[in-house]
Protein backbone atom coordinates (compact mmCIF):
# COMPACT_ATOMS: atom_id res chain seq x y z
CA UNK A 1 0.00 0.00 0.00
CA UNK A 2 1.32 3.39 -1.04
CA UNK A 3 1.95 6.10 1.55
CA UNK A 4 -0.17 9.20 0.92
CA UNK A 5 1.88 12.18 -0.21
CA UNK A 6 2.09 15.06 2.21
CA UNK A 7 2.47 18.48 0.60
CA UNK A 8 3.40 21.32 2.87
CA UNK A 9 3.89 25.04 2.48
CA UNK A 10 7.09 26.46 3.85
CA UNK A 11 6.91 28.62 6.94
CA UNK A 12 7.44 32.36 6.62
CA UNK A 13 10.15 34.08 8.64
CA UNK A 14 8.20 37.27 9.14
CA UNK A 15 4.73 38.37 8.06
CA UNK A 16 1.05 37.56 8.50
CA UNK A 17 -0.98 34.39 8.17
CA UNK A 18 -4.73 34.88 7.69
CA UNK A 19 -6.51 31.67 8.66
CA UNK A 20 -10.14 30.54 8.89
CA UNK A 21 -11.24 32.43 5.79
CA UNK A 22 -14.41 30.88 4.31
CA UNK A 23 -13.26 29.09 1.14
CA UNK A 24 -15.79 31.07 -0.91
CA UNK A 25 -14.31 34.38 0.36
CA UNK A 26 -10.62 33.78 -0.43
CA UNK A 27 -10.48 35.86 -3.60
CA UNK A 28 -12.57 38.64 -1.98
CA UNK A 29 -9.95 38.89 0.78
CA UNK A 30 -7.15 38.95 -1.83
CA UNK A 31 -9.00 41.75 -3.68
CA UNK A 32 -9.82 43.74 -0.52
CA UNK A 33 -6.19 43.70 0.64
CA UNK A 34 -4.94 44.39 -2.91
CA UNK A 35 -2.56 41.45 -2.62
CA UNK A 36 -2.32 41.20 -6.40
CA UNK A 37 -0.36 44.49 -6.33
CA UNK A 38 2.41 43.65 -3.86
CA UNK A 39 5.79 42.10 -4.73
CA UNK A 40 6.03 40.02 -1.53
CA UNK A 41 5.82 36.24 -1.43
CA UNK A 42 2.18 35.18 -1.00
CA UNK A 43 0.98 31.62 -0.52
CA UNK A 44 -2.68 30.71 -0.38
CA UNK A 45 -4.73 27.56 -0.21
CA UNK A 46 -8.43 26.97 -0.44
CA UNK A 47 -10.93 24.19 0.23
CA UNK A 48 -8.76 22.97 3.10
CA UNK A 49 -10.36 20.81 5.77
CA UNK A 50 -11.59 22.70 8.84
CA UNK A 51 -13.01 21.00 11.92
CA UNK A 52 -15.27 23.96 12.66
CA UNK A 53 -16.13 25.40 9.23
CA UNK A 54 -16.08 22.45 6.81
CA UNK A 55 -13.87 24.10 4.17
CA UNK A 56 -11.56 27.03 4.74
CA UNK A 57 -8.87 29.07 3.03
CA UNK A 58 -5.56 30.45 4.29
CA UNK A 59 -3.21 33.19 3.09
CA UNK A 60 0.45 33.64 4.09
CA UNK A 61 2.05 36.98 3.25
CA UNK A 62 5.78 37.43 3.87
CA UNK A 63 6.94 40.76 5.27
CA UNK A 64 3.47 42.34 5.55
CA UNK A 65 1.65 43.46 8.69
CA UNK A 66 -1.85 44.92 8.41
CA UNK A 67 -3.32 48.09 9.86
CA UNK A 68 -6.67 48.05 11.70
CA UNK A 69 -8.44 49.43 8.60
CA UNK A 70 -7.30 46.41 6.57
CA UNK A 71 -8.36 44.07 9.36
CA UNK A 72 -11.80 45.75 9.33
CA UNK A 73 -11.98 45.11 5.58
CA UNK A 74 -11.27 41.41 6.17
CA UNK A 75 -14.01 41.25 8.84
CA UNK A 76 -16.65 42.38 6.35
CA UNK A 77 -16.16 39.30 4.13
CA UNK A 78 -14.51 36.83 6.52
CA UNK A 79 -15.81 37.60 10.03
CA UNK A 80 -14.31 34.43 11.59
CA UNK A 81 -10.82 34.98 10.18
CA UNK A 82 -7.83 34.92 12.48
CA UNK A 83 -4.51 36.67 11.91
CA UNK A 84 -1.24 35.23 13.15
CA UNK A 85 1.66 37.68 13.27
CA UNK A 86 4.95 35.89 12.57
CA UNK A 87 8.50 37.02 13.50
CA UNK A 88 11.55 34.74 13.35
CA UNK A 89 9.27 31.83 12.30
CA UNK A 90 7.26 32.13 15.55
CA UNK A 91 3.70 33.30 16.14
CA UNK A 92 4.17 36.37 18.33
CA UNK A 93 0.58 37.60 18.26
CA UNK A 94 -2.87 36.29 17.34
CA UNK A 95 -5.65 38.62 16.31
CA UNK A 96 -9.30 37.76 15.81
CA UNK A 97 -11.01 39.99 13.28
CA UNK A 98 -14.15 41.68 14.51
CA UNK A 99 -16.73 43.65 12.61
CA UNK A 100 -16.43 47.17 14.03
CA UNK A 101 -19.41 49.30 15.10
CA UNK A 102 -18.70 51.87 12.38
CA UNK A 103 -17.21 51.57 8.91
CA UNK A 104 -15.50 54.51 7.17
CA UNK A 105 -14.45 54.56 3.52
CA UNK A 106 -14.39 50.77 3.10
CA UNK A 107 -17.79 49.87 1.65
CA UNK A 108 -19.98 51.43 -1.02
CA UNK A 109 -23.54 52.56 -0.27
CA UNK A 110 -26.00 50.50 -2.30
CA UNK A 111 -28.31 53.51 -2.79
CA UNK A 112 -27.51 54.96 -6.24
CA UNK A 113 -28.91 58.34 -5.13
CA UNK A 114 -26.66 58.56 -2.05
CA UNK A 115 -24.33 61.57 -2.05
CA UNK A 116 -21.34 59.22 -1.63
CA UNK A 117 -21.99 57.77 -5.09
CA UNK A 118 -21.74 61.04 -7.02
CA UNK A 119 -19.73 63.41 -4.79
CA UNK A 120 -16.24 62.99 -3.33
CA UNK A 121 -17.66 62.19 0.09
CA UNK A 122 -16.15 59.23 1.99
CA UNK A 123 -18.70 56.63 3.00
CA UNK A 124 -19.71 56.26 6.65
CA UNK A 125 -21.84 53.45 8.04
CA UNK A 126 -23.13 52.30 11.39
CA UNK A 127 -23.14 48.52 11.64
CA UNK A 128 -26.71 47.51 12.51
CA UNK A 129 -26.05 43.77 12.32
CA UNK A 130 -22.81 41.79 12.50
CA UNK A 131 -24.32 38.42 11.57
CA UNK A 132 -25.27 38.76 8.75
CA UNK A 133 -23.60 42.09 7.98
CA UNK A 134 -25.93 45.09 7.62
CA UNK A 135 -24.65 48.64 7.31
CA UNK A 136 -26.75 51.81 7.72
CA UNK A 137 -25.48 54.76 5.68
CA UNK A 138 -24.78 57.90 7.71
CA UNK A 139 -26.00 60.13 4.86
CA UNK A 140 -29.05 58.49 3.25
CA UNK A 141 -29.87 56.01 6.05
CA UNK A 142 -30.37 53.13 3.59
CA UNK A 143 -29.28 49.67 4.72
CA UNK A 144 -26.63 47.83 2.70
CA UNK A 145 -26.87 44.12 3.48
CA UNK A 146 -24.30 41.36 3.04
CA UNK A 147 -25.74 40.34 -0.35
CA UNK A 148 -25.19 43.83 -1.81
CA UNK A 149 -22.02 44.68 0.08
CA UNK A 150 -19.36 46.08 -2.24
CA UNK A 151 -15.89 46.83 -0.87
CA UNK A 152 -14.14 49.91 -2.26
Amino acid sequence: MKEPKQLSVSAIESGTVIDHIPASSLFKVIQILRLDNIPNQITFGTNLESKTDGKKAIIKIAGVFFEDEDINRIALVAPKAKLNIIRDYEVIEKKVVEVPDTIHGIAKCMNPKCITNFEKVPTRFRVTSKKPIALKCHYCEKITDQERLEII
